[in-house]
């Protein structure tokens, strides 16, 4: 059926969305504060490589002064401890004590009689450089005693080596922890700014038209939900876009500098946070679509969308106390209820503890959900968007 200029109602949503889109691509602003954004992205991800990168910095630094024979034995003890260490050959003692008293090393280690060994500090020695000075002296002892007593270590060692203790973790740890809680944050972040910003860029809109009788003009040649639904989807795409534009940036710098080894599943998690937005998108910009309608000042806008405003931030403090345990029983119910799905699902995903079913099922529910508030959205838009003066009550948006 054709519209009032004869456009079909497709063509007219279209036209209205294009509209809406490139008025918001176009502003100054948004492409000066998107450009600061991706260039903060890329510099945090850079930094992170930068600050995180050399593990030689982390290791303990030993100076040993005549004998090297402790060498391999203090290697490989802190090796063995997860405290790494550098070892360096020192010519004489005074050398040794000036290198540690400037700084240049942890500790230095002059080997004496009967295996002892004395250990030249500038203060004291920290707990696990403690444990590998130890167990290397131990170690070396007990080589050179087993020597002593005509029984060669290296073939004992080979002897004994199957006598090993092997783990059974109910529950292992997972070494990609740290990396699905950095990008667990990152989705709902993400996800709570572009919803809550976009929203608001719906309401203020419609009310932006409606106080300035711009609406009006356009009522009369579009039909109110195909201006209605042609806003929702043109702001909508901008925000699509925008967040592909962050997640790309964000995961292939993230990638490529090495800080983000988990490629495969942070590109699996932007694409399903893009659909997610798309979702939760869609059911509060309808209702923020309604409450602009309400009212014909700007000012007014704050107040009768504040209980949406609430729900998303509700939405995000839920989404955010689960980041550290997202398959915990907070989590796992809310994100079975919508629009907590839209933060919750991804967040889910993320960590990789979501099932296929749950995913499956949580986006049937968002979208019926999204379906009837939309019916009762566009019911308010109809009724408020030609109304002007004081604010029009939710009862009487809503009074049949």
């Amino acid at each position: 059926m054709s519209g009032r200029t004869g456009l079909t109602p497709i063509r007219a949503i279209a036209l209205v969305a294009r509209r809406e889109f490139l008025t918001q691509v176009r502003k100054k602003s948004f492409v000066v504060s998107n450009v600061i954004v991706l260039i903060a992205i890329v510099g945090a991800i850079v930094a992170a490589s930068i600050f995180s990168g050399s593990d030689d910095e982390d290791r303990s630094k030993i100076g040993l002064v005549g004998d090297q024979t402790l060498a391999a034995a203090l290697v490989a003890t802190g090796d063995a401890v997860g405290n790494p260490v550098e070892i360096k050959e020192i010519d004489g003692e005074q050398t040794a004590r000036t290198q540690v008293e400037d700084g240049d090393l942890d500790v230095a280690v002059i080997p004496g009689a009967g295996g002892s060994v004395t250990a030249i500090t500038k203060s004291e020695i920290d707990a696990p450089l403690r444990v590998v000075l130890d167990g290397a002296v131990a170690a070396q002892a007990q080589s050179a005693a087993l020597a002593a007593q005509g029984v060669d270590p290296a073939q004992l060692a080979e002897t004994t080596s199957s006598a090993v203790v092997t783990v059974d973790a109910i529950d292992p740890p997972d070494p990609e922890r740290g990396q699905r809680i950095a990008l667990s944050t990152a989705v709902v972040v993400l996800l709570y700014m572009q919803i809550l910003a976009f929203g608001m860029y719906v309401a203020m809109g419609v009310v932006e038209e409606k106080s300035s009788r711009v609406v009006e003009l356009l009522l009369s040649t579009l039909r109110p939900l195909q201006l209605l639904w042609g806003k929702v989807i043109g702001i909508g795409a901008v925000g699509l876009a925008q967040l592909a534009v962050y997640g790309i940036v964000g995961v292939g710098a993230g990638v490529a500098t090495g800080v983000l080894t988990l490629g495969g599943t942070a590109w699996g998690t932007l694409v399903g946070t893009l659909g997610w937005f798309i979702l939760g998108f869609s059911f509060f910009a309808v209702l923020y679509a309604a409450t602009g309608s309400m009212v014909s000042r700007q000012e007014d806008v704050n107040s009768t969308a504040m209980p949406l405003t609430i729900l998303i931030m509700a939405m995000f403090f839920a989404a955010f106390s689960a980041v550290q345990s997202p398959d915990g029983t907070l989590s796992n119910v809310l994100s079975w209820i919508p629009p907590f799905s839209a933060i919750l699902m991804p967040l889910r995903i993320a960590a990789g503890v979501a099932s296929g079913v749950q995913i499956v099922g949580t986006i049937v529910l968002m979208l019926v959900v999204t379906v009837a508030m939309s019916a009762l959205a566009a019911r308010i838009y109809q009724r408020s968007i030609l109304r002007m003066g004081k604010t029009v009550s939710w009862r009487e948006a809503l009074a049949r």
